[in-house]
């Protein structure tokens, strides 16, 4: 479901003793992964709507497929932020919490093709206790489950 990729270098010398990678054009490697953006309004009223747009991007060179499961694909049924004040206090997870049955069956899956995107926009207050005035950081949790590198997080002013 997930693929992981080491990237490392190493040197070889060639007959002559000289390092041969000194003498090739370097190369840039594609990405091996489908990666996600959230993006959100800076503002926000306190029990207003708060709209993230989730963009998941496959910049890789072929098909992939990413669980749909802990994404905003679904139905909100599972805590897949993690939305902390700027105090450190952890708002409150309200919504359902889906049971789900192991490894995902393929109608879990979405394929998505190389160069392709998706997006999705969920009300984090569906699922989320956010009755408090402050500034906010929301971050993608499930990358283990779905298979999404989302790296990094957006912050939301919640206003009086």
């Amino acid at each position: 479901m997930l693929n992981l990729s080491a990237c490392g270098s190493s040197s070889h010398l060639s007959a002559n003793g000289s390092d041969s990678d000194s003498t090739e054009v370097a190369q840039i490697q594609k990405p091996t992964t489908i990666t996600g953006k959230m993006m959100a309004p800076e503002n926000a009223k306190v029990g207003d709507s708060v709209k993230i747009r989730f963009t998941v991007y496959n910049k890789t060179d072929s098909t992939r497929k990413f669980c749909k499961w802990h994404t905003p694909f679904e139905p909100l049924i599972s805590k897949y932020l993690d939305i902390t004040s700027d105090e450190g206090i952890e708002a409150s997870y309200k919504g359902a919490m889906a049971k789900r049955i192991m490894p995902p069956p393929a109608d879990s899956y979405i394929a998505l093709k190389s160069g392709d995107s998706l997006v999705s926009e969920i009300n984090i207050l569906r699922g989320y206790d956010l009755s408090k005035p402050g500034k906010y950081t929301i971050k993608y949790n499930a990358e283990n489950m779905s298979g999404i590198v989302v790296k990094d997080s957006i912050t939301i002013a919640l206003l009086k």
